[in-house]
């Protein structure tokens, strides 16, 4: 235990841990760099601030036998409602349903197991221009890396001049689920501004949520309690509501992933970074899979790579740029539907949605300039 004013050095600091931290740990501490990882909150994934849906493609991936021990139940297909419409089915669409807690304990776990030191009820109070560390409690450490995986509005990444601008505001509550159903139920409606609904099966619950812009926040709950109505009406949930939960999604797109410190380089994972696609608002797998990276681009700066962090930038935009300047793009578009006090018509919305065709189609698709700009000046300032 260090006291008050006395400067601890480390390795690795890794502020954050949610599936981004706690990947990026392990990773640090299995190739033999020490590791203290902080969160600021008392318990291992909790509160949970997630739909829970894992897809198929990342469950089965090497590595992530955390999905598996935390999976509730199997989903195989999607069901999308545009508007008043009947649904679209999109068959194949498979994935797990996950406890987020038990999850995110799963990878903590791997990351204690391979030496590194995770540390809860740990605020972070500030990342200074030198580079150190205080802790809320006045601690006060000094990394040869940090890795910043502290969400959508990470005070790490404002040390580099990075920042989320665009987000979303999502409400969900757990509810009863009347009969037993394995698919991810879709909402898609011009009265939910820049969001969808969503109903997500978990064994006997489900987690239905939906999100929108922040100018229209007002509207979360109001639009929330008509979809569960409009679903205990038709038989299919009960009127209990289990647990609620919120959070923020960043929606913007890729920001600058990596600075510099005084001498210390800084990595920003998952929500840190603008990883979570924006359509969507799917972030699991960028967040493992950008974790696991920065944790291994850590140990080869110690090493003495001195690219080490822009190769990680780098691969950041090669692995993830393409399919979230699509997704601005879409986003942009439905957003631009709006304007003048207009609403985006049902065709307008399933371009902006995964299940269907056009919102792959490179036909009426404009990346947006800013999507671009920002993944080009993320490796140019790398």
């Amino acid at each position: 235990m260090c006291g008050l004013n006395e400067i601890v050095e480390i390795d690795v600091v890794v502020v954050g841990l949610g599936p981004a931290g706690a990947s990026a740990a392990m990773a640090a501490a299995k190739n033999g760099s020490s590791v203290l990882a902080l969160e600021r909150n008392a318990s291992p994934g909790l509160p949970v601030q997630c739909a829970e849906f894992v897809p198929l493609l990342i469950a089965a991936g090497k590595g992530f036998e955390a999905v598996n021990e935390a999976s509730v139940q199997n989903i195989e297909r999607m069901e999308t409602y545009v508007e008043k419409s009947a649904a679209d089915i999109t068959l194949d669409f498979r994935g797990q349903m996950i406890d987020r807690a038990a999850f995110d304990c799963s990878l903590i776990k791997q990351a204690e197991a391979n030496g590194a030191s995770c540390s809860f009820s740990s605020p972070v109070r500030q990342v200074r221009k030198d580079g150190l560390v205080e802790t809320g409690d006045g601690r006060l450490f000094r990394a040869k890396v940090i890795i910043g995986a502290d969400g959508p509005r990470s005070p790490v990444a404002q040390s580099i001049g990075s920042s989320n601008v665009d987000l979303v505001e999502t409400r969900q509550i757990t509810v009863p689920l009347k009969s037993p159903h394995n698919a991810t139920d879709i909402f898609l409606c011009a009265d939910i501004p820049g969001g969808y609904g969503w109903l997500f099966p978990k064994d006997e619950v489900a987690n239905l949520g939906l999100g929108v812009v922040p100018a229209h926040k007002h509207l979360l709950k109001p639009i929330l309690d008509d979809l569960h109505a409009k679903l205990v009406a038709e038989g299919r949930v009960g009127t209990e509501i289990l647990a609620h939960t919120g959070g923020l999604i960043p929606v913007g797109g890729i920001q600058k992933s990596t600075g510099m410190l005084g001498e210390t380089p800084v990595m920003l994972v998952g929500d840190a970074a603008g990883l979570t696609n924006p359509v969507t608002g799917a972030g699991i797998n960028s967040a493992v899979i950008s974790g696991r990276m920065a944790g291994d681009a850590a140990f080869a700066w110690i090493e003495g790579d001195e690219e080490a962090a822009r190769d990680y930038a780098e691969e950041v935009n090669d692995l993830f740029g393409p399919s979230i300047a699509r997704a601005v793009a879409r986003r942009s578009q439905i957003l631009s539907a709006y304007a003048g006090g207009e609403k985006p018509t049902a065709s307008e919305l399933r371009s902006g949605w995964i299940a269907y065709p056009q919102y792959w189609s490179r036909d009426g698709l404009e990346l947006s300039t800013s999507a671009v700009t920002a993944a080009n000046d993320t490796r140019k300032s790398a």
